[in-house]
């Protein structure tokens, strides 16, 4: 079958302004931290430790939103939600560009990570359930896509602009969606399981045009509900809790990867490999993100899921093995700025080889960025967006998400102490070891969704 209309792709690009939100909201901080960190005003300078919450404190707004993202998600619908989140993005900002004090920079902080939590789960619920079976790999990756383009944007706007206007920038796309997204449908599915069957025939319509077979699909939807609500007792029925651990080791595994630490390190490797505009190096990282994250939503409904998650973790484990090797050969740098205290704890055999192997940290940087942004970026939230079934969708999804966000805070905050337990290098080569463990649980849990509608998903789940 053939997609007929291409409202869908004006439905998903108006939902896909929240992930480009999000995106700026984990972007804002990269160039926004050493600004602060020299800004005149005593109340609203940063220390290291201060710097380290700013950044983080993010990832905690997140988690509890992914919590209310799940209950709102089954109670108002996937649109309302998506329109509502608008709200503490907006609100976040406005008290970041008033801020007084520290304090104030925190609490902003909280609320658009809070808004980004209900978006990362929304989201990806909305897109799914909108889209037709041969383009729902592409249109779900499109997710991840404005994720990275957002802190791309961020990274590229903080050159120019001061942290307050670049904050009133961030705020735009929010703004956007939440005008865009009234004009929207809200999803088939959503409006089947509230039995509001004309509206759903009215949203097949916009979605697929006036000629597609639509009874059909609110039968065949219709045909994969079972309950209304959902009991807490039927988390024993292996169709419910199959497929919610299975999403809950996804994001485990995506956050283990070390994708937070290696960002952590990219500034630091660019200098010593003599690439002194840190910002611009910044903009090469992302770039390489939205370049790798375009070709995995481009060929994902060719491939299949299970095959780029392979391949990305078998590139990330090669790359963080090599980063473990070049911290190992390498002494640390005294005189580095971007992060002197990580750097003092730096071990090494082989002194004065930094100059000659530096190009090793670059590969190995590029590499790894290139192959998380192929398939362990995007593909996990794709997938929680598929296995789950219809009534299990907004609290699983919730679980997934606060795993992830959960995951992300603690690998954020905890890796300095990591290397000081374990040493840089065994550090990166404990993340390599992760990488090859999440090709391991890929291989044998994680099932192919390419092609297939959620309700044949979701009926797989049942025969097994």
């Amino acid at each position: 079958l053939r997609v007929q209309n291409k409202k869908l792709y004006l439905a998903t690009f108006a939902a896909v302004l929240g992930p480009l939100s999000f995106g700026f909201v984990l972007g804002y901080s990269s160039p926004v931290i050493p600004e602060l960190r020299k800004i005149n005003d005593p109340k609203l300078r940063l220390d290291s430790n201060q710097a380290s919450w700013f950044g983080s404190v993010v990832t905690l707004g997140a988690a509890a939103g992914g919590i209310l993202g799940g209950y709102v998600v089954d109670k108002v619908g996937r649109k309302l939600s998506l329109m509502l989140c608008s709200i503490p993005y907006v609100f976040g900002y406005i008290v970041i560009i008033s801020a007084q004090n520290v304090w104030m920079l925190y609490f902003g902080r909280i609320l658009t990570g809070l808004a980004s939590g209900i978006t990362s789960l929304v989201v990806p619920v909305y897109v799914s359930e909108v889209s037709h079976p041969k383009v729902r790999g592409m249109l779900g990756s499109c997710v991840q896509l404005m994720v990275v383009t957002g802190i791309l944007g961020a990274y590229v706007a903080g050159i120019a602009l001061t942290w307050r206007w670049l904050a009133l920038l961030c705020s735009f796309p929010c703004c956007i969606m939440l005008l865009s997204m009234s004009f929207m449908p809200e999803t088939p599915r959503f409006l089947l399981s509230q039995e509001r069957h004309s509206e759903a025939i009215a949203a097949l319509c916009f979605l697929r045009g006036p000629h597609a077979d639509h009874d059909g699909e609110c039968r065949q939807i219709e045909a994969s509900f079972q309950e209304e609500e959902l009991n807490l007792s039927e988390f024993k029925n292996p169709s419910i809790y199959r497929p919610l651990l299975i999403g809950v080791a996804l994001m485990f595994f995506q956050q283990l990867t070390g994708i937070n630490a290696v960002m952590f390190y990219a500034e630091t490797i660019f200098e010593d490999a003599s690439f002194k505009n840190s910002r611009m190096a910044s903009i090469v990282v992302g770039s390489i993100q939205v370049c790798f994250t375009a070709v995995a939503a481009l060929i994902i409904d060719k491939t299949g899921r299970k095959v780029l998650l392979y391949i990305s973790g078998i590139i990330m484990a090669l790359s963080t093995a090599l980063f473990g090797l070049y911290f190992k050969m390498v002494p640390p740098n005294q005189n580095n700025s971007s992060n002197p205290d990580v750097w003092l704890t730096l071990k090494s055999a082989s002194p004065g080889t930094e100059s000659s192997i530096s190009w090793l940290a670059v590969v190995s940087l590029g590499l790894f960025v290139a192959g998380f942004a192929l398939g362990w970026g995007p593909v996990p939230w794709l997938v929680i967006s598929e296995i789950f079934p219809l009534k299990a969708r907004g609290i699983s999804s919730g679980a997934c998400v606060l795993t992830n966000w959960i995951m992300a805070f603690l690998v954020t905050k905890e890796f300095h102490d990591s290397i000081g337990f374990l040493t840089s290098y065994g550090t990166f080569w404990l993340f390599s070891a992760f990488c090859c463990l999440s090709v391991t649980f890929t291989a044998f849990y994680v099932p192919e969704t390419k092609g297939q509608t959620l309700e044949q998903i979701e009926a797989y789940f049942r025969r097994s």
